[in-house]
């Protein structure tokens, strides 16, 4: 088990749920992983727990390569020096998995300030500074290469179902996640060609502390007394790890849901129906005449069946 023989990769909330497991599967492939996790509670706060520490060990005891990182990705300082941990401790990196989240659900009328700007934070700007900080050490790194050419480097950002299709309830998280989406795509688009970083997004169901704690999700992500464990997060790990590998066909760019057994390719924003009002401005009149070839009827979105 060597597809990622010493591949060097940050994942970020890797102290539980999906990111425990995408390191530890990351680790038997042999990849020298950098678990971070900022050791704080489901909502952000602070904790007192090493959790980051005790996957490291995991790792170790399997006969693994890892270090633990507890800085806050959403802190500038704290993604450089991330990165930087994973220069001191291997020589490089060439996987970043963009992991860390939380939840603040709550109805749109109800919500705070504080639990709309402490969401988007957390995931959008937790996924931007390590993106940039590693951006740029990858960029350095084909600069002072012999040839000066890049090599392969890949970015997996976490968006989710919600950000995708809506939620009730998670108005802040939805709207990261999709932001998340676009970002990944952005990033294929700024240094696919020229870094040869290869940009993804992945949209994972699994049982976790934020599924478990949405009343919208918990009892659809209960462990069955018997038969397939569809929300384990194991089942996600196995397609993170080949978008991971350096010879990964997955064009960059693309975005993914994960569930249990399905993995499914998701259509990002497409032009459809359009209107012309012949080398002329519109006027109110035509709009109304016209519009039918517009609002032609299908939904804007196609939520899944689950």
């Amino acid at each position: 088990m060597t597809r990622l023989k010493d591949r060097v990769v940050i994942v970020t909330g890797a102290g539980r749920g999906l990111g425990r497991s995408y390191a530890r599967h990351l680790a038997l492939e042999g990849a020298k992983v950098v678990v971070n996790d900022f050791g704080g509670g489901l909502h952000g706060e602070p904790g007192r727990e090493t959790p980051a520490e005790e996957v490291v060990r995991e790792i170790q005891s399997a006969g693994g390569e890892a270090v633990a990182n507890a800085d806050d990705v959403s802190d500038w300082a704290g993604a450089h020096r991330l990165v930087q941990s994973a220069l001191d401790a291997f020589g490089d990196v060439d996987v970043l998995i963009n992991n860390a989240g939380i939840l603040r659900d709550r109805m749109l009328v109800n919500m705070s300030e504080a639990e709309w700007d402490d969401v988007i934070r957390v995931h959008l700007r937790g996924h931007f500074c390590p993106t940039r900080a590693v951006a740029a050490h990858w960029r350095a790194r084909a600069k002072t290469s012999p040839d000066r050419s890049p090599r392969d480097a890949v970015l997996i950002h976490t968006t989710s179902i919600s950000g995708l299709f809506g939620s009730p309830g998670q108005a802040n998280y939805a709207t990261a996640k999709s932001g998340i989406a676009t970002f990944a795509y952005e990033c294929h688009l700024e240094m696919n060609e020229r870094l040869a970083v290869r940009s993804y997004a992945v949209g994972p169901s699994a049982r976790t502390r934020l599924t478990e704690s949405s009343p919208a999700a918990v009892d659809a992500v209960a462990k069955p007394e018997r038969g397939f464990d569809f929300f384990d997060p194991d089942n996600v790990s196995p397609f993170v790890v080949w978008l991971a590998s350096p010879e990964c066909a997955a064009p960059s760019g693309s975005v993914y849901t994960v569930e249990g057994d399905e993995v499914t390719l998701i259509q990002p924003w497409t032009r459809t129906r359009q209107i012309k009002a012949g080398d002329r401005r519109w006027t109110l009149d035509m709009l109304d005449a016209a519009a039918p070839g517009l609002l032609a009827e299908g939904g804007v979105h196609d939520a899944p069946d689950r």
